[in-house]
């Protein structure tokens, strides 16, 4: 499974969803809280390109927030992206 971290701060709400879907999911992440360090805000931005927490990353690439991934894991799309299995629609059709 591809490594997950999620960057939140202690005051997020879709932080604590998050790291609470995962969870129940037992998808095993790193949480990493940014509450109190600009810099590590500001290095966030440059990878994700965004300013809100949650900010999800698998296997080093930015899925976005909490909306992001539920909506995601809704189309069937998260695990095989976890698994590093391409999805059904990232494969030829065999007919």
């Amino acid at each position: 499974m591809k490594d997950v971290i999620v960057y939140a701060t202690d005051y997020c709400p879709y932080c604590r969803q998050a790291e609470r879907f995962l969870t129940e999911k037992q998808v095993p992440f790193q949480a990493i809280d940014v509450t109190h360090d600009d810099a590590m805000r500001a290095k966030l931005v440059e990878m994700s390109g965004q300013r809100t927490v949650p900010q999800i990353f698998i296997g080093g690439t930015s899925i976005g927030g909490y909306s992001d991934m539920v909506a995601l894991h809704q189309k069937g799309q998260l695990m095989p992206l976890l698994e590093g299995s391409p999805t059904r629609s990232d494969t030829a059709s065999s007919t």
